[in-house]
């Protein structure tokens, strides 16, 4: 199984049985914890810090831990500077127990484990693609996970009932468990998360000397390319400093980029300039055409986009409405413009929906700003 391993059923019996040991309560351990007791799974929580697990604890993810405890999971879920310390340690206090990891970088916890000798038969690395810019227990979710991807890394040595129960995990928070090696899972999220980070944060540094009135300016565009430069400098730090070849060679090559762009605009005018600009934003349409999209399908979607009044009970007398004409949003996005008593509503539909919604909506009174294709 290469792609995605199983998909999750609509049924609410758990697949998991007996208790999950969950390593570290912060957002992710306590996310894992709210979702499996929601489905009346035996979890137990442990954490270094006393706050954070009597704080995840109230909140309901899980319990204490108790002298007689027998996991038949341990999901291990600590910063990366520690991950390999704490693989080992579970792997040895419980021998009957599958171990698995939600550590952001895959390789390098296994060639540390590897190089100390430690016998991973009975480990799994494992890694969701969820998370919120705000961590701790007080930020988990048991919706988490919905629908996201959970990677899967196994080996030649990995038992297929042990595999099956790390992707168990995964379909019981309702994730998509995708099977890739340790290799293959740092080289995709060096590309489509931890440079992602590097360029928001770099461009959200720019915005920290910037004129007053140059942010008034701000609109949907530049919340968007910076939303997740507010993520934890910390944590950071360990993620990119765990997979840092990958991560520069896609920094290489988007420097490489970069240059390219900034000597046409020296002289915009010059020969080949405009083509060299035209070239960088059609790219750029041909990288986004590939992102998969509602559900992971690679469906694309009509944007609709409705004016607003910034009054109560609007967005849902819009969503109200878009349901009586037989309209299913499949995303949307807001936008307020300074000093606008109105927000936009960007909205996508289905292509064959586009013209009913538009009609539709006019006819009861809203006002449309666009409607093209996204």
């Amino acid at each position: 199984m290469s792609d995605t391993a199983r998909t999750n059923g609509n049924g609410n019996a758990p697949r998991l049985s007996g208790t999950v040991r969950i390593v570290g309560a912060g957002l992710l351990g306590a996310s894992i914890g709210h979702a499996l007791t929601a489905k009346g799974i035996d979890v137990v929580l442990a954490d270094t810090s006393p706050s954070q697990l009597r704080l995840a604890i109230d909140y309901g993810a899980g319990r204490a831990a108790r002298d007689d405890d027998a996991p038949s999971l341990i999901v291990v879920s600590v910063p990366p500077d520690v991950t390999a310390d704490v693989i080992a340690a579970e792997l040895d206090r419980f021998p009957a127990a599958v171990v698995t990891d939600v550590a952001s970088v895959k390789l390098e916890p296994f060639r540390t484990l590897t190089e100390r000798g430690v016998d991973l038969t009975r480990y799994i690395g494992s890694h969701p693609l969820a998370g919120r810019e705000r961590g701790g227990a007080i930020s988990a979710r048991a919706d988490l996970f919905i629908g996201r991807p959970w990677v899967v890394c196994r080996d030649e040595e990995t038992r297929p009932a042990d595999l099956a129960l790390v992707e168990d995990l995964a379909l019981d928070v309702g994730a998509m468990p995708i099977e890739m090696t340790p290799e293959e899972h740092d080289r995709s999220v060096a590309i489509t998360s931890h440079v992602p980070q590097v360029v928001a944060s770099l461009l959200a540094a720019r915005l920290a000397s910037a004129d007053e009135d140059a942010l008034r300016l701000a609109g949907q565009g530049v919340r968007d390319t910076t939303r997740i430069a507010a993520s934890a400098p910390e944590l950071w730090v360990q993620i990119l400093g765990a997979n840092a070849a990958p991560v520069v060679e896609v920094l290489d090559a988007l420097a490489a980029d970069l240059a390219t762009v900034s000597n046409a605009l020296r002289a915009p005018d010059a020969p080949g300039a405009r083509r060299v600009v035209a070239e960088t934003i059609r790219q750029g349409n041909d990288g986004v055409e590939r992102l998969p999209g509602k559900h992971g399908q690679n469906r694309r979607f009509e944007q609709l986009v409705v004016m607003v009044d910034d009054t109560p009970g609007q967005l849902g007398r819009l969503f109200g409405e878009l349901g009586e004409l037989g309209v299913n949003v499949e995303d949307l996005r807001l936008e307020h413009s300074p000093g606008a008593q109105f927000g936009l509503a960007e909205i996508s539909v289905a292509p064959a929906a586009l013209l009913g919604a538009v009609e539709g909506l006019q006819e009861r009174g809203w006002r449309i700003a666009g409607a093209t294709n996204e």
